[in-house]
């Protein structure tokens, strides 16, 4: 699986992202329709993670 719905719980799971990481900004957070890969690249940049690993990061925070 390596694609994650974000329609409707954006704002939800963007919270949750900033409570678990502090630096993580509004820009870095920034997610338009139709652009899931460059929020997926700029979160990558900033966590050091690797494309799957944001999503499956992402998709933990949805629990």
């Amino acid at each position: 699986m390596d694609s994650l719905d974000l329609k409707g719980k954006w704002n939800q799971l963007k919270g949750k992202a900033k409570q678990a990481h502090g630096d993580l900004t509004d820009d870095d957070l920034r997610h338009e329709e139709g652009k899931d890969e460059e929020l997926y690249g700029r979160l990558q940049s900033k966590l050091g993670k690797t494309r799957e690993g944001v999503i499956d990061w992402l998709k933990g925070l949805d629990k």
